[in-house]
């Protein structure tokens, strides 16, 4: 005997057709989750947040600031002068942000608080505090110089220091696109005659 099809007189519906109108549904859902999780993947390899820990970066980050990560860039992109970038450093247990001063083949060096790339002085104006001075150091294949934007000594474990030292490429684990909370961009270096 043929079943109406609830919610619609005078229709008849076959146990076929039911069967088929469920294989739909459970196809819909097995597809439905498919795309979400290939939604989920893009996104988490894309883009990303991370919160600032401490006051390396201060003047431009503070701690406890929420930063949209560009993940996709580490896959596309090559590291330039002034990006700030997530670290994840085989040397250390934990993730810095820091900001890239010298990449491949750039020589960086300190004097009288002030720093030189490739013999040149950076005109950093979104920088804290006086470092010491630092003896030049080439920075070689596949590495990047990174420095924290507070510059006053034991402020920010970066470059500069033996517990750190250059970074790998390979150890950046994305870049900093903007603080969304508190809300506004991040500051970049003036361009100079190497940008």
């Amino acid at each position: 005997m043929e079943k109406a099809a609830a919610g619609v007189p005078g229709t008849v519906t076959s146990p076929e057709q039911i069967k088929a109108r469920r294989k739909s549904e459970v196809w819909g859902w097995i597809r439905f989750v498919i795309y979400l999780g290939v939604a989920y993947l893009l996104i988490m390899h894309m883009i990303g947040l991370s919160r600032v820990s401490g006051h390396s970066m201060q003047p431009t980050l503070n701690n406890r600031d929420i930063l949209l990560i560009n993940k996709l860039s580490i896959y596309t992109g090559r590291p330039h002068y002034g990006d700030v970038v997530v670290i994840q450093s085989h040397k250390l247990s934990y993730e810095l942000i820091k900001r890239v001063i010298g990449v491949e083949g750039d020589r960086i060096a300190i004097q009288d608080g002030i720093v030189y790339r490739n013999g040149q002085s950076l005109p950093e104006l979104y920088t804290a505090g006086v470092p010491d001075d630092m003896p030049e150091v080439l920075v070689g294949k596949d590495e990047v110089f990174v420095m924290g934007d507070n510059r006053t000594p034991g402020e920010s474990l970066d470059s500069r220091s033996s517990e750190l030292g250059l970074v790998e490429k390979k150890e950046i684990k994305g870049y900093a696109l903007m603080k969304l909370i508190p809300w506004s961009a991040i500051a970049k270096p003036l361009k100079g005659p190497l940008e």
